[in-house]
């Protein structure tokens, strides 16, 4: 299989998942109280638009990675977006009937610190910013792999307010206690 179809095989396999989840997971008027605040169509066009301008930026010379260093960019970002893909549907899993994309509060939503949540507060989002990391860097190009780092964090962080401040709001003292003891996205760092 040549590398531009093991390319395709993995961006469709992560790209379909998240089509799937956007569908099937999001939250019911009936079940949780909506609180997304529109977050997650800014996620998608923040993410369309720098995948799109990432994907242009490839095929210009000036800003490409060293001939010599572009397969292994290539291989490693592979890596990355399949390990980010599978960070990110544990987590899910983990979550289990609590996770939704649009961010919503279950009337019996309680704090899950287990897993992977034991160690960061959203391991969701990592695993969603390290496969745009691969697909940045899979590019080889300096340029797309600076939108593909700086946009989707940008998106990520506006989300992460709004889905704080909702927990904050429904959970209270229990979240704020699991908040003060883990990082949000990377554990002991940030």
């Amino acid at each position: 299989m040549n590398p531009m179809r093991v390319f395709l095989v993995v961006v469709i396999l992560w790209v379909g998942s998240e089509f799937v989840l956007l569908f099937a997971k999001r939250s019911r008027s009936g079940d949780a109280s909506q609180k997304d605040q529109g977050s997650v169509w800014v996620l998608w066009l923040v993410f369309t638009v720098c995948a799109f301008l990432a994907g242009t930026f490839q095929s210009v010379p000036e800003t490409r990675m060293p001939a010599l260093l572009r397969p292994w960019a290539f291989w490693t970002g592979l890596a990355l977006i399949v390990v980010g893909f599978v960070l990110r549907l544990t987590a899910i899993f983990t979550l289990r009937r609590y996770f939704t994309v649009d961010v919503a509060i279950a009337r019996d939503h309680k704090v899950i610190d287990t897993g992977l949540y034991g160690i960061v507060r959203h391991p969701s989002y990592t695993g969603s910013l390290v496969s745009f990391l691969g697909l940045g860097v899979a590019f080889a190009n300096w340029v797309s792999l600076a939108i593909m780092i700086i946009g989707p964090a940008l998106a990520i962080a506006y989300r992460i307010r709004i889905e704080e401040r909702a927990l904050l709001s429904a959970l209270g003292d229990s979240y704020r206690a699991y908040a003060a003891r883990t990082k949000r996205l990377i554990p002991g760092v940030f």
